[in-house]
């Protein structure tokens, strides 16, 4: 640790709307760990939701990862950077390398980690959303969660790798398979990394839905087949699309009221709704035609790490995804104004925050 400062800046969270830029101490990497400098850090809807509602999930006080005080959390949970110091066991990595974090800290014992399905963690905890994260100019990692970066993956693309590996594991959750008809609602972040995830796994035919503008724009250049924007007559033109018999797979990505049950009503006998989006009350739906049909409903959350956080990388190194959505890179003072930006819907791709720059 004679290498990095004793202290570091990072953006702490102490409640709805108070985000601050604080000196802290930085963290010592403990056993199977490994101190990062900080290169990339991005936010997303969950930090705009807290920032705007919390706290919900953020916990206001928490013991400090070394110094064993208490108070309020660092924030980031998608961070990329340098490895600078390795604590005891931190194999197979070595100081200079760029890594990816997946930022969930997975058990490796319980039962769902066994099956490998460590995002149901029966002790899941996360950097940046139940531990001190990424949003800081150092962060001391778990090495479970780590990736290396590709030499020729870009700092700016390998920051949306870990969103863009929930979106792979999305996909993945569909099933969705050569020839298959697809229907994805929402062509946002998360629906943009879904949508790259699709097209990754499968020769599918992919309609995707949302508002008329540049996201609906940006889904052709990555892969969609074609584009429906939003209108009165939405339902009666997306089944002239995938015919009477519906849709193979179909994805509610929006959250939006009523959506879900617009999905049972396009989706065939047999198919797959994969549900995404987190409405902010409770939906109807038409539980005859579930049954009667024989459909499957999916969910997803987050990612696996190891399946999923490389192949995002991979995607990344070879696409112009990470170009397509990267608004801007901002130093770590904009924390806060940014995250209100987005909280306000002002944000229609995704920013980078850069802990080294200047502001």
């Amino acid at each position: 640790m004679t290498s990095t400062p004793e202290t570091m800046r990072a953006a702490v969270f102490y409640g709805r709307g108070d985000v601050r830029i604080e000196t802290v101490p930085t963290p010592v990497p403990a056993r199977g760990q490994v101190l990062v400098k900080v290169l990339r850090t991005g936010i997303c809807g969950t930090d705009a939701t807290e920032y705007k509602a919390g706290p919900i999930m953020f916990p206001i006080e928490k013991p400090h990862a070394t110094s064993g005080h208490v108070g309020p959390l660092i924030i980031g949970h998608e961070f990329v950077g340098e490895i600078v110091a390795l604590g005891d066991g931190a194999t197979p990595f070595a100081v200079g390398d760029h890594v990816a974090s997946g930022a969930g800290v997975a058990c490796g014992e319980c039962q769902r980690c066994r099956q490998g399905r460590t995002n149901l963690c029966a002790r899941y905890v996360t950097h940046g959303l139940n531990i001190d994260g990424g949003l800081a100019e150092y962060v001391a990692v778990a090495t479970s969660t780590l990736v290396p970066i590709p030499a020729d993956c870009s700092l700016d693309a390998a920051g949306v790798s870990q969103p863009l590996a929930v979106g792979l594991h999305a996909a993945r959750r569909s099933g969705v398979v050569d020839g298959d008809r697809v229907v994805l609602f929402g062509a946002g972040a998360i629906g943009t990394f879904i949508l790259a995830g699709l097209v990754s796994l499968a020769d599918a035919d992919i309609t995707v839905v949302d508002f008329a503008g540049e996201r609906l724009e940006r889904a052709l250049r990555l892969g969609a087949t074609r584009v429906i924007p939003v209108s009165d007559g939405l339902v009666d033109a997306l089944r002239e699309i995938v015919g009477q018999q519906g849709a193979d797979v179909v994805i509610e990505a929006t959250g939006a009221p009523g959506q879900l049950d617009v999905c049972v009503r396009l989706v065939r006998q047999g198919g797959t709704i994969l549900e995404v989006g987190l409405p902010a009350k409770p939906q109807e739906l038409d539980v005859h035609k579930l049954v009667l049909s024989e459909v499957t409903i999916a969910t997803t959350v987050a990612h696996v790490c190891g399946d999923d956080m490389a192949p995002s990388l991979d995607i990344l190194a070879r696409t112009t995804l990470g170009d397509e959505l990267l608004e801007a890179v901002y130093p770590l003072e904009d924390v806060p104004a940014q995250l209100a930006r987005l909280a306000a819907g002002e944000i229609k791709g995704k920013v980078l925050f850069d802990p080294t720059r200047s502001v």
